[in-house]
């Protein structure tokens, strides 16, 4: 999920929780969640812990 912010924008990870990513830029915060996403998962594998299976999921709905 990213969404605008007063000054760039935020990313996050529903089925992640603590998965989060800030830039000025949408592109930027794009690869910033990507990289955090990754070292998430490798933290998660390397604890032992159970990757969460997502639990969320997304519609467009044209208004």
């Amino acid at each position: 999920m990213i969404e605008r912010t007063g000054n760039g924008y935020s990313a996050y990870v529903p089925h992640l929780p603590g998965c989060v990513a800030a830039g000025d830029t949408r592109v930027e915060t794009e690869a910033l969640i990507r990289e955090a996403v990754v070292e998430h998962l490798e933290l998660l594998r390397e604890s032992g812990d159970l990757i969460p299976q997502p639990q969320a999921s997304i519609s467009v709905v044209d208004a």
